[in-house]
């Protein structure tokens, strides 16, 4: 099995967040965003993964160390791949192609699930979707009585359905997969300016391709501020269900309250404070005199006789005050 994760888009709808790190960095209860998604991917393969393909922009060499070291973590051999240019999810994925042979997972990372199932690998395709309020902003699928796709429609204006397509995807033939996907560049052949993916689907269903949708328990979204706020709750009791251990032991508590669930990671030092529940503490970071609540903190910050919830602190901040919804990002020094 072969993972491939697109992850080359700047993030916009995170910054300050993604002005010094690459938004699928950013830490959800302790490990970013990818590691989280490849590590859950593995659980549910069924099978060793093989290679893990990071499609990015230009992030840098360490940014490219660490994601080897992602991939390495669940046993797989890690390769960087680039995209230039946001030309479509069709052209991100053409980016890593010497990677689409045999079976192939596509993960957009910008998402993270909750699931209880083992992939089906024998099935031709495997498309997740997840039943939405207002799928416009999504690629959506049709269902037939068999519980078949029969139809793929990228970002539609008028209703089709709301099963949306939550950007992870199962292909028993990635060669086959690379082969539509080459027809379209060569081709240009786009969707609302783009080569879009599910324009591949669609031809591949055209002819023979029999796909079937997957279900999550749950979807969490990670496309801003207030969404990764929660994705990083729901994922601290995900976690604390099965009873992870989420306190460093070097993590220094003194004379105050931690209302789990709550990640603390190493060095972190509480004082006169009451933290939690669904907080994330980075490493070395402090927090006194302090009541913290449904927030992630990142690591090397310093919050000192505040009341924060709803919020996102980055790397290196510095932060005094009394504010309640917070997106700081990295480097910032703020006194009240």
């Amino acid at each position: 099995m072969k993972i491939i994760v697109p992850m080359a888009g700047m993030g916009k709808r995170m910054r300050p967040h993604t002005l010094t790190v690459p938004k699928p960095l950013v830490p959800i209860a302790g490990k970013p965003i990818v590691q989280r998604l490849v590590e859950d991917i593995a659980k549910v393969c069924g099978e060793p993964v093989e290679q893990v393909a990071f499609i990015i922009g230009n992030f840098g060499e360490a940014v490219e160390k660490s994601l080897v070291r992602i991939a390495e973590s669940v046993g797989a051999k890690g390769t960087i791949h680039y995209q230039d240019q946001p030309l479509g999810t069709a052209h991100a994925v053409m980016c890593a192609k010497e990677a689409l042979e045999g079976n192939v997972v596509v993960a957009f990372a910008d998402t993270l699930f909750k699931a209880d199932f083992t992939l089906d690998a024998s099935r031709d395709g495997i498309i997740w979707v997840q039943k939405v309020a207002d799928p416009r902003p999504f690629g959506v699928v049709k269902l037939n009585e068999q519980n078949q796709i029969t139809e793929f429609v990228e970002k539609p204006e008028h209703f089709v359905s709301d099963l949306a397509i939550i950007g992870i995807y199962y292909f028993k033939d990635g060669a086959y997969l690379r082969s539509e996907l080459q027809y379209l560049l060569d081709n240009d052949i786009k969707d609302k300016g783009e080569f879009q993916l599910t324009n591949a689907l669609e031809n591949m269903k055209n002819k023979g391709t029999r796909f079937v949708p997957g279900q999550v328990t749950e979807w969490l979204d990670c496309g801003n501020k207030d969404a990764t706020v929660f994705t990083n709750q729901r994922y601290l009791e995900y976690l604390a269900e099965r009873k992870e251990n989420l306190v460093d032991a070097s993590a220094q508590i003194e004379n105050s309250v931690v209302v789990q669930p709550v990640y603390l990671g190493k060095n972190v030092k509480l004082r006169n404070a009451v933290v939690g529940p669904h907080v994330s503490v980075g490493n070395g970071t402090t927090i006194s005199d302090s009541v913290v609540k449904n927030a992630i903190i990142q690591e090397n910050t310093t919050v000192n006789n505040a009341n924060i919830s709803n919020s996102m602190l980055g790397n290196f901040v510095k932060f005094e005050g009394k504010p309640s919804d917070l997106s700081v990002g990295d480097y910032n020094v703020i006194l009240s």
